[in-house]
C-alpha cells in the first residue's frame, strides 16, 4: 500500500508543483495573459511536436501491438460522449450549455497532463505509447467536439458540409497530429536515424513542452471559478473526474489491459478536461463562461482524482 501511494504521488506531484508555480506567478503579476496566451502557443506549435515527433521515431515499441489500447481508447470516447448527450437531452435546458457539458465530459487534457504524468509514470516507453493514443483518440476529440457544439450554431451558411471543412482544417493544420504522422512516415521509411544538431536541438525544445504547459496550465487557473462553481459545471466535473475514470477502467479490464497499457488509458481518459474544449466553445457560440468553470474545477480537482485512482489501481497490480 505504501509503495502504491508513493507511487502515486511521485506520477502527480511534480505536475501539481510546476501548476502551482504558474499560478504563483500569476499571483505575483510575473505571468500575465499576454505571456500565457503566447508561451502556450509556442509550446503547441513548436514543443510539443518536437516531443512527439521525437518520442516516436527514437523509441523501439512496436506499435502494432498498441492496436488494442488505442480501440480500447476510442470505446471509452464514445461511452462517454453518448452519455453525455443523453444526459445533456434530459437534464440541460439550454442549447447553448448542452455541448459545452458534454465536452467537458468527454474530452480529457491528453496533450499536455496526460502526456507529463504518463511521462513521470512509465519515462520514455510510456511517453511513445502516450503518444500514438494521443495522436489517434485527438482526432476523434476534434470531430465529437464540432458535433456537439455545432446545436448552438445560427448562422444559415453553418452546414454540415461547413462542419466537415471545419473538421478538416482543424485536423491537417493540427501541429500534434502532423508531428505524429511525420513519425510513423519516418519510422515507415526506415530512415538512418536523426543526429547531430537536428537531433539535439529537437531534444532542447522537447525538454521545455511539458514544464511550460503545465506552468501556463497554473497560470491560467481562475480561483473564484474553481471555487464557484454552478450546478451544471459541477455534474460535467463529476462526469470527468469520476465517471471518465471508472469507465476507463472497467473497458480497459474487458480489453484484457494492464501493466503500462492499462495505466496509459486511465492516466489519459482521467486527466482533466482539455484546455482547448474552452476555446472552442468560445468559438462556436457555447456558454465559455461554463466552459471556463468545468476547466478550472477539473484541472486542479482532477489531478487529486488520478492520484487516487493510480494508487488504488496499484493495489490491485493493474498498472
Amino acid at each position: 500500500m505504501i509503495e502504491a501511494i508513493i507511487f502515486a504521488i511521485t506520477i502527480v506531484l511534480p505536475n501539481l508543483a510546476l501548476m502551482g508555480l504558474g499560478f504563483f506567478m500569476q499571483r505575483r503579476g510575473e505571468a500575465s495573459q499576454v505571456f500565457i496566451d503566447q508561451a502556450s502557443s509556442f509550446v503547441f506549435n513548436y514543443c510539443l511536436p518536437c516531443l512527439l515527433f521525437f518520442s516516436v521515431v527514437d523509441s523501439e515499441v512496436d506499435y502494432a501491438k498498441q492496436i488494442t489500447l488505442i480501440v480500447a481508447g476510442i470505446v471509452v470516447t464514445f461511452i462517454l460522449f453518448v452519455g453525455a448527450e443523453l444526459y445533456a437531452k434530459r437534464f440541460v435546458s439550454r442549447p447553448i450549455d448542452q455541448g459545452v457539458f458534454v465536452q467537458g465530459v468527454f474530452r480529457s487534457n491528453m496533450a499536455i497532463i496526460g502526456l507529463a504524468t504518463v511521462a513521470n509514470a512509465y519515462g520514455e516507453r510510456g511517453l511513445s505509447i502516450g503518444a500514438v493514443y494521443m495522436g489517434v483518440v485527438t482526432i476523434l476529440f476534434n470531430i465529437l467536439a464540432v458535433i456537439t457544439l455545432s446545436r448552438v450554431s445560427k448562422n444559415i451558411d453553418d452546414t454540415w458540409v461547413s462542419r466537415s471543412v471545419m473538421i478538416s482544417k482543424k485536423l491537417f493544420t493540427n501541429p500534434l497530429i502532423l508531428a505524429l504522422l511525420a513519425a510513423f512516415t519516418y519510422k515507415a521509411l526506415m530512415l538512418p536515424p536523426l543526429t547531430g544538431v537536428v537531433h539535439k536541438t529537437g531534444d532542447l525544445l522537447a525538454a521545455v513542452a511539458l514544464p511550460l504547459a503545465l506552468i501556463c496550465a497554473g497560470a491560467s487557473i481562475d480561483l473564484k471559478s474553481m471555487l464557484h462553481p454552478s450546478g451544471l459545471s459541477m455534474q460535467a466535473s463529476i462526469g470527468r473526474i469520476v465517471i471518465a475514470p471508472i469507465v476507463a477502467i472497467a473497458v480497459g479490464l474487458s480489453f484484457g489491459l494492464s501493466g503500462v497499457h492499462m495505466g496509459v488509458l486511465f492516466l489519459m481518459v482521467a486527466s482533466p478536461t482539455a484546455a482547448a474544449s474552452y476555446v472552442m466553445a468560445k468559438a462556436m457560440g457555447g456558454n465559455d463562461v461554463l466552459a471556463a468553470n468545468i476547466l478550472a474545477f477539473t484541472t486542479v480537482v482532477g489531478m487529486f482524482g488520478m492520484a487516487i485512482g493510480a494508487a488504488m489501481l496499484r493495489v490491485l497490480a493493474l498498472i
